[in-house]
């Protein structure tokens, strides 16, 4: 039985994912500790930053494409947003009864 190649990046693109990463962690931070937005619209930036963080992470360091040559792609990509679906709907959840189990009335 013969393996199969892997196809893995090349150092162009995990030096290009690092520096994606490493932006779309200091854009968030700086947003938030330079006061360089509106209070409304930080969310929306932090949302943003992180949905594009998953993105490079699952393209530039997983190697994750549109090829359908392993079936794997797809699966692992509909595991990765019902995981973080749930994360983030969990921890909104959880934060929003703690607002309300906390309040002093």
């Amino acid at each position: 039985m013969k393996d199969s190649p892997v196809a893995h990046g090349s150092v162009r693109s995990y030096v290009m994912g690092l520096a994606l990463s490493l932006l779309l962690t200091a854009i968030p931070f700086a947003v938030v500790m330079g006061d360089l937005v509106a209070a409304s619209t930080k969310v929306l930036v932090i949302v943003a930053a992180a949905v594009s963080q998953v993105l490079v992470q699952l393209i530039l360091f997983m190697h994750m494409d549109t090829k359908q040559e392993e079936g794997w792609n797809l699966m692992s990509l509909v595991f990765t947003v019902t995981i973080l679906g749930l994360v983030v709907g969990g921890s909104l959840w959880i934060m929003h009864h703690l607002h309300l189990n906390m309040m002093i009335g």
